[in-house]
């Protein structure tokens, strides 16, 4: 009887230890997921920041370029997705798209002096870079609190914990589209121009 009452307590004992430490890991577990989604509010009031700019940005460039339609269809769409994204992964994907138009955008206007003097064009650009920044600062510390929350939660024994209290791996990474690093070339040429033939130097005759 006493041994069987000494089992029991060990029993016990241990069984507190691992309900603490389930609960303690659990604990952590939520935090870092709440970290992860304070990470993303910040980015996501810097997206919504450069949303409310770019319209304004677009009106100021239609003043001297109206005829680049194009271009301010692209950026159209890619700011109605934006806003009209709700989970994370969507907003990155729409945030992509909204970089390779805003892309072709600068450079449509370096093609244009006078827009590039103007003062409100240059009050704009100013903001919308003070903007990028911010981004990509906050894009920085979301990708960082992601990367500790999926770490956490994949070592063993809490991959145990996880699997049993429904933590699952956030991969919604805030990534830059390979397209939108580079600079869209455009040309400005006349298309399908007849190509001028290339002319041989006549040689000079040969002295006697």
């Amino acid at each position: 009887m006493k041994n069987a009452l000494i089992v029991l307590v060990v029993l016990v004992i241990i069984a507190l230890l691992l309900g603490s430490s389930f609960v303690s890991r659990r604990n952590q577990m939520v935090v870092k997921r709440e970290s992860v989604n304070a990470a993303w509010a910040q980015v996501d009031v810097v997206l919504q920041r450069r949303a409310d700019l770019i319209p304004n940005l677009v009106e100021t460039v239609k003043g001297f370029a109206a005829q680049e339609q194009t271009v301010f269809g692209d950026i159209a769409k890619a700011r109605s997705a934006l806003l009209g994204a709700h989970s994370p992964a969507e907003k990155i994907a729409a945030n992509g798209q909204l970089d390779s138009a805003l892309g072709r955008l600068l450079v449509v206007v370096e093609n244009y002096p006078q827009l590039k003097s103007n003062e409100n064009f240059l009050r704009l650009q100013d903001e919308l870079a003070g903007t990028e920044n911010r981004i990509a600062v906050e894009r920085r510390r979301y990708n960082e609190a992601v990367q500790d929350y999926n770490t956490f939660i994949a070592l063993f024994p809490n991959s145990l914990v996880a699997s049993m209290s429904g933590f699952t791996r956030n991969d919604a990474y805030f990534k830059t589209e390979e397209g939108a690093r580079q600079v869209p070339k455009v040309s400005f040429g006349t298309p399908n121009a007849p190509a001028t033939p290339a002319t041989t130097p006549k040689q000079a005759p040969a002295k006697p």
